[in-house]
């Protein structure tokens, strides 16, 4: 009876089964050692199972984070000297064609951005910008614009393994193939800060002289002369007239056979190299000065020619006016050219002074276009009648 009534209670844990054997029921001390206990506690596999379960995780997790082998492919390639120069070898090929412009100077600014133009590559890589400005017009066709200003624009962290010769050639190019074309822009902050380029550069420039006045006219056809006369013949002449000059100052040529002849000779020679090396590095300026002068002329031409561009009129004003301030630091027929063009911005300008655009027609902004737009309309507030302007409202109202 006793055992139907705690058939359905929890088994008693092992402090109260104690107490239980060790009390009096009814009066009377009743041991139950040897007696079996009503619910026997349940065997400890799933203790055991849970415990194999919790040590197995960590040897899972550590089979998921073993570092497991991965396909990984190269991006870059070490390429030897030799093969870079090869590859510029290439590029210079292609780059002077206007179709192949955009992908080989692409290619050029990957050799650029990978660190591979050194002073080991830096002629051949200068072959490059000198192939793909051997046409001064292509820079600023609109077609090639963003590329050519691109490129340029890249290099100029390079620049320190030029040499002076081709420094003072990239800042040239730099001219016609950057600011020109940041002068062509929609981008008012760009065209302000090219016109700033232009008037540093123009005040840089050294006042020039009768002399280049002389050589700028004689230029055209001393550089037709030259084109017709072939390189071997030109290289000829040049020795000719060093053995006369030779001839001058030892006619018989006896300072070879007296005892300081050699000395005698040496220092001519040694002379002579100083004198080339001197009228060399006169004419590279002289050269540098020509181009960088009709660099910032064709700056100065573009710039006149977004005068329709009303945001750009008084920088274009200020630039125009700084460069014919400034006229004598240009050759004779360079200065006709700036004379001319400020004559041109001076009468648009009195054209704006007097209410009138560069068309012709009055200037107005566009509250005075709309101004005049609605001047004569005939509006009503009523869209469906009288909209037209005409006297059917006023009927209709009576």
């Amino acid at each position: 009876m006793a055992e139907d009534l705690f058939s359905d209670l929890p088994p008693p844990s092992a402090t109260l089964q104690r107490n239980t054997d060790e009390s009096t029921i009814g009066g009377t001390l009743t041991k139950k050692d040897n007696a079996a206990p009503l619910n026997p506690p349940p065997p400890p596999v799933q203790r055991i199972l849970k415990g194999a379960l919790k040590k197995q995780k960590p040897s899972e997790s550590s089979q998921e984070q073993a570092p497991q082998k991965r396909l990984r492919f190269k991006t870059t390639v070490d390429a030897s000297e030799t093969q870079i120069i090869e590859a510029m070898q290439k590029i210079a090929a292609h780059i002077r064609n206007p179709s192949k412009f955009g992908k080989a100077s692409k290619l050029a600014l990957q050799l650029v951005q990978a660190g591979s133009v050194k002073p080991g590559t830096a002629d051949q890589f200068f072959s490059i910008l000198e192939a793909a400005m051997s046409t001064t017009t292509a820079c600023t066709d609109p077609s090639l614009r963003a590329d050519y200003s691109l490129l340029f624009s890249s290099i100029q962290d390079i620049a320190k393994f030029f040499n002076t010769q081709q420094k003072n050639q990239l800042t040239t190019w730099t001219l016609r193939a950057v600011v020109a074309n940041d002068l062509n822009t929609d981008d008012s902050f760009v065209f302000s800060k090219a016109a700033g380029r232009v008037k540093e550069a123009i005040s840089s420039l050294p006042f020039a002289s009768e002399e280049d006045d002389i050589e700028e006219a004689t230029a055209l056809t001393s550089a037709n002369h030259q084109e017709e006369t072939p390189e071997d013949e030109r290289v000829g002449k040049a020795s000719k007239n060093d053995e006369i000059e030779t001839m001058q100052e030892d006619p018989f040529g006896l300072d070879e056979l007296l005892p300081s002849g050699t000395k005698r000779v040496e220092k001519r020679k040694e002379k002579k190299d100083a004198m080339v090396r001197v009228k060399k590095a006169e004419d590279e300026h002289k050269r540098f000065l020509t181009a960088q002068r009709e660099a910032l002329i064709l700056c100065l031409d573009i710039a006149a020619r977004r005068y329709k561009t009303p945001w750009a009129q008084t920088v274009i004003d200020i630039l125009v006016k700084h460069a014919f301030d400034n006229i004598g630091r240009f050759t004779a027929q360079q200065r006709d050219a700036i004379e001319k063009l400020w004559t041109s911005i001076r009468e648009q300008m009195t054209h704006r002074k007097q209410g009138k655009s560069v068309t012709g027609k009055l200037d107005m902004n566009a509250f005075e276009m709309l101004q005049e737009k609605y001047a004569n309309e005939k509006i009503s507030i009523r869209h469906a009648v009288g909209g037209g302007g005409d006297r059917r409202a006023e009927q209709w109202l009576g």
